[in-house]
């Protein structure tokens, strides 16, 4: 038998004995953030728009701020102004101090924190499964649009960086 016709018999036998080719199975997507609550609903923020989770530290009172600014703190070395985000969106919170946590986000030049009621840890959606939500109070409109469907709640989508950029946000002098 001359080499190549070893060669085609090999590739004969290989392509007959030869597996079928794996299912291809779609990779999902996911979409991560950190799951708080605020005013007894659940809300999610992106992963990338909070720095870093604190108990609430002490703080620094500010005079000539609105009320929902509770004061400054210093996180290693930086002043960190912390904001009650109940208070500033006119949302009335009755959770203790000890179960609430701040959400130190860093934007841009925007260094703050903000308080919450409690922080759900890190949370993750399949990319598919984000709704747009219509039912939502007014104050939170400009700064919720779309959420998640898990285990039959929603989460919203809580939008930081809308938040940041909002003129409520910038003007706290009283």
């Amino acid at each position: 038998m001359s080499p190549f016709a070893l060669l085609v018999d090999i590739a004969r036998r290989s392509r007959t004995n030869a597996s079928e080719l794996p299912q291809q199975i779609e990779a999902v997507s996911y979409w991560r953030g950190v799951g708080f609550m605020l005013a007894g609903q659940q809300f999610v923020t992106d992963m990338g728009q909070v720095a870093e989770i604190l108990q609430p530290p002490r703080l620094t009172k500010v005079p000539g701020v609105k009320s929902w600014v509770l004061g400054v703190a210093n996180v290693r070395g930086r002043l960190v102004p912390v904001m009650d985000l109940a208070g500033l969106l006119g949302l009335s919170s009755r959770v203790n101090w000890r179960s609430r946590r701040v959400l130190v986000i860093e934007q841009g030049d925007v260094l703050t924190g903000l308080l919450v009621d409690a922080v759900l840890g890190m949370q993750q959606f399949p990319v598919d499964t984000m709704r747009s939500v219509s039912e939502v109070e007014d104050s939170l409109a400009d700064f919720v649009h779309y959420g998640f469907e898990k285990n039959e709640k929603v989460w919203s989508i809580f939008r930081i960086d809308e938040l940041v950029q909002s003129s409520d946000f910038l003007q706290i002098a009283v």
